[in-house]
């Protein structure tokens, strides 16, 4: 015995050491009230230092896994569910009780099916921030303040409403955005995809619903829509934002129950809405009496162009508006912070819902960022984040100009753009034809509402290299015209 303990990790010893007894307890190998080996004894068996086994036989005395007599040394303890007294085998048939809900949940998860790729490969799929340009010092150092400040409280359960450090912060940063704050609250979730799950089900009717939105759209949006029961009626897109005929007309034929949108840098198109558009929606909406769910994508990356105001700043202090923000493609999508803004009596249903599903986003990531905003990185980040990203969208459109035979080309900044070929094209085989050749992308049918798009794809360029850009491109560009021939 003893003789099959290898150090596996780079976790503590005596870490291991403890895991290692433990499993033989369970399983069996040491019996209850067995005398353990001196420290001394374990430690030669084991090939470890004495003062490990003193420290794992400590923990596992903590566990309640051995016992100490005083004089004599540390003993087996009983161990509640002893070998042989388990509960008869019981293999459950899953398929058979899995709802429809997890069935769509799976035939939507397009991660799931999409081409496993390695780092030789050229990867358009990603609309990410590029991890090279994280502010990680001032990450540090804001952890670092805050922990300082408020030490263990950060760690433990916070409210469901959110980090109020934060949503004072955030709510004065939509203030100077224009909004106009009266009757308006916050709600702090887990980045963007939990706030409109939480907003949408708020919303949603017996039967479902309706929404109408751009198409093609921002396929989470699409999937969690289809989740929450809602029929999706999408109005196409034109060079400055929705078809305002297409839109209106579908608003006569039809009652909504609410409306999504992404008026900057749209989630595929890359287009920004313009104001005259943007005021246009905005007066449609209340004509018709219909909510808004504004979703403001990537409207930091704003680098062509003036400065375009949110559809929340057009609607003054009317309530028909439900802004959701997010720095995750700004900043760091690995804290997992977004927030809601809307109508106060609306964010006291929504922090109900909230505190029923996940109690409350983690009150660290909410703590650090707060921290890292209130010492003013928010803005030198943007500023540099903002030269490269330009950089990078100038030169993939350059090099799509160069290599693909389109017939339109769409994005005004962000980090993507978005490409039509000639609409009898399909794109999918087009995919297929250029991943054996260590390039893939995002072909645009995911995006649409009704089956459209197989002529399209998305190109997401932050996180490629400018070599690769260009490769990338020309590979696809070539396959394309033979393809075309």
């Amino acid at each position: 015995m003893f003789n099959d303990f290898k150090l596996t990790d780079d976790r503590p010893v005596y870490i291991q050491v403890k895991d290692y007894l433990k499993r033989l307890i369970i399983k069996g190998s040491l019996q209850a009230d067995q005398k353990l080996p001196s420290t001394r004894e374990a430690g030669l068996l084991l090939a470890v230092s004495r003062n490990t086994v003193i420290s794992a036989y400590a923990e596992l005395e903590g566990d309640g896994f051995v016992y100490v007599v005083k004089g004599k040394g540390s003993y087996v303890a009983a161990v509640s569910s002893p070998r042989g007294t388990a509960a008869p085998l019981c293999e459950i048939d899953w398929q058979s009780r899995i709802n429809g809900y997890a069935r769509q949940a799976v035939e939507l998860d397009r991660m799931k099916r999409g081409i496993r790729v390695d780092k030789s490969v050229i990867s358009f799929t990603s609309i990410a921030p590029d991890e090279k340009l994280f502010d990680l010092e001032n990450v540090k150092r804001a952890f670092q303040d805050r922990i300082a400040l408020e030490g263990g409280v950060l760690l433990n359960y916070g409210y469901a409403k959110g980090y109020k450090p934060l949503i004072d912060y955030l709510l004065t940063y939509m203030e100077q955005k224009g909004v106009d704050l009266s009757g308006k609250d916050m709600l702090i979730t887990n980045g963007f995809t939990e706030a409109f799950d939480i907003v949408m089900s708020a919303l949603r009717r017996k039967d479902g619903g309706s929404v109408i939105c751009e198409n093609p759209t921002h396929y989470t949006a699409i999937k969690n829509l289809k989740l929450n029961g809602f029929q999706i009626t999408g109005i196409p897109m034109e060079r400055d934002g929705i078809n305002l005929t297409e839109l209106e007309r579908a608003l006569t034929e039809q009652v909504y129950d609410c409306a999504y949108l992404i008026p900057s840098y749209h989630n595929p198109t890359g287009i920004v809405t313009s104001p005259e558009k943007r005021l246009a929606i905005m007066q449609l909406m209340a004509r018709h009496h219909i909510p808004v769910i504004e979703d403001g994508f990537n409207e930091e990356l704003r680098y062509s162009g003036s400065h375009v105001s949110p559809l929340i700043t057009t609607a003054g202090q009317s309530n028909g508006v439900v802004y959701i923000g997010s720095f995750s493609k700004v900043l760091f999508p690995g804290i997992r912070v977004g927030w809601v803004l809307a109508d106060r009596e609306l964010i006291d249903y929504l922090e109900s819902i909230k505190r029923a599903r996940s109690i409350h986003t983690s009150t660290l990531d909410q703590s650090l960022l707060f921290q890292y905003l209130q010492n003013g990185n928010l803005e030198k980040y943007l500023k540099k984040a903002r030269a490269e990203y330009k950089r990078k969208y100038e030169w993939t459109k350059h090099c799509c100009e160069k290599y693909l035979p389109y017939t339109r080309l769409s994005g005004d900044g962000g980090l993507h753009l978005f490409v039509e070929f000639d609409e009898c094209f399909d794109t999918a085989a087009l995919l297929n034809a250029c991943s054996s050749q260590g390039v893939i992308f995002t072909p645009g049918n995911m995006f649409y509402t009704d089956g459209g798009g197989k002529h399209t794809m998305r190109l997401g360029f932050s996180k490629v290299s400018d070599d690769d850009i260009d490769k990338g491109l020309e590979i696809i560009g070539q396959t394309a015209k033979q393809m075309m021939k």
